[in-house]
């Protein structure tokens, strides 16, 4: 196949995106060595052919271990039977294949009118998105829990509901960050859906504690609210309101909860406002917005939660200032300030990811379906159409001569003078428009320092 002249100007044009995406990658990023999945696996290996304890595990040389609830261990525990490097190519399939279903529901059908060189560019894009090649880089688990978010969204959204809530209950018993979406859907009313998700949570949860009793007990009595497990609050990685204070010096958990509660108050009233316009997409958005908020510890490669918010502006029309966020996650701008977050610089460049995140969670364009749902359709033309005129008798002719004919008068003429309510004015209907994954006390001042390979 010959191709034409465009398309070979934009193929030239894409292999230089993507050598120039390549060495970025390849350079300025601090690349992870896939620690994360390194800590998942020797997790995994530890307690299933050495009869290790799972959170006792530490990498070889750090203090960092496994985080995250006992069913996460149950459902990575065929990592126990290929080496690490099998696990991290099938890591890397599966974040591909969720990635791409993560694009599918955000897209919505848009990418066929873009064509291949759209696709492409997208994927050149998403490479430099800071949260999403961090995932990539540590092997972490967040796509893959953002995918079977979105896949309760696009069933509730196509008025599939039988199966919905499956995907965020097993999200929430893998990582706790996807349980706020479990108050999505109650500020929906949506209390079935709830409690599919709630019931898969909490049977995944019990058939963790039968597999791994003692691990579970830990877990929910010692480990989940140990935060210095999981690394120091005031790291310039933690971008969440805890984050922010801490980097201040304070550490008043009073008024850490009242910043939470106004988080959540915004967050209720706009997706009351949401979910009333059929606006799913944008319900969750707002609610991986706020979960990244009021999250103790909101690591950036947490932040792929952002993905539905940027999608919601472009369907918005507002292209350019998604654009404009996007660069900035892009950057790694936070990093500037890894060894002094002090003066005004410092508290507004090594936060700026949690202002983005706060500027979305109050100005996202909410209720887009409004003007779809404005003039409901009629269930009949019987509902809108008004009472027929009775005929009126017949006149007789005072003369002999038949009357002249009359043409008949036409088919929209007729159906308005009978009163179908197809006229002017009749109710016509519109159209609807890593964790750290670990025990991470620090061994050293800058646990995570740009040389250390442990997760942001």
């Amino acid at each position: 196949m010959r191709l034409t002249h465009t398309d070979r100007r934009r193929l030239a044009l894409l292999v230089v995106l993507v050598a120039a995406v390549t060495v970025f990658t390849a350079t300025v990023p601090l690349l992870r060595d896939w620690f994360d999945l390194r800590v998942y696996h020797g997790t995994v290996d530890s307690w299933i052919h050495h009869g290790g304890r799972i959170y006792d595990y530490r990498v070889p040389g750090t203090t960092y271990g496994f985080t995250y609830p006992p069913f996460a261990a149950v459902v990575m525990m065929p990592m126990a039977l290929v080496d690490l490097h099998t696990a991290i190519a099938v890591a890397l399939l599966l974040d591909v294949a969720a990635l791409a279903f993560v694009l599918y529901v955000l897209a919505d059908g848009v990418w066929r009118r873009h064509g291949w060189y759209g696709c492409a560019l997208a994927v050149c894009a998403l490479a430099l998105f800071e949260p999403l090649r961090d995932t990539f880089s540590f092997g972490q688990v967040n796509i893959l829990l953002l995918a079977l978010v979105l896949l309760d969204c696009r069933l509730l959204t196509t008025g599939r509901h039988r199966w919905a809530g499956v995907g965020i209950g097993l999200a929430a018993a893998i990582k706790l960050t996807p349980a706020a979406f479990i108050g999505l859907l109650l500020v929906a009313r949506r209390g079935r859906t709830a409690a599919v998700a709630t019931a898969v949570a909490t049977a995944a949860t019990a058939l963790a504690a039968w597999t791994a009793p003692g691990a579970s007990r830990f877990y929910w009595t010692h480990a989940m609210w140990d935060t210095t497990r999981v690394g120091r609050l005031d790291y310039v990685s933690n971008q969440s309101l805890q984050g922010v204070l801490a980097r201040l010096g304070l550490m008043d958990r009073g008024l850490w909860a009242a910043l939470v509660l106004v988080a959540l108050g915004v967050w209720a009233a706009r997706t009351r406002r949401a979910v009333a316009a059929g606006d799913w997409t944008a319900a969750f958005a707002l609610t991986g917005l706020t979960a990244s908020l009021i999250s103790p510890i909101t690591w950036v490669h947490h932040l792929v939660w952002l993905l539905p918010s940027l999608a919601v502006l472009v369907r918005a029309g507002r292209p350019w200032v998604a654009g404009a966020l996007y660069a900035v996650l892009c950057t790694s701008v936070v990093w500037l300030w890894f060894d002094d977050a002090s003066g005004v610089d410092g508290f507004v460049g090594s936060n700026i990811y949690v202002w983005i995140t706060l500027g979305l969670l109050l100005r996202l364009p909410v209720a887009q379906s409004c003007s779809a749902r404005s003039t409901p359709l009629p269930r009949s033309t019987s509902e809108v159409a008004p009472a027929p005129i009775p005929a009126a008798p017949a006149i007789a002719q005072a003369s002999a001569q038949p009357a002249p004919a009359t043409p008949p008068a036409p088919p929209r003429a007729a159906a308005f003078e009978a009163g179908s309510g197809t006229g002017p004015g009749l109710g016509l209907a519109r159209k609807a428009s890593s964790d750290p994954t670990g025990s991470t006390r620090p061994a050293a001042a800058n646990p995570q320092s740009s040389s250390s390979p442990a997760s942001s």
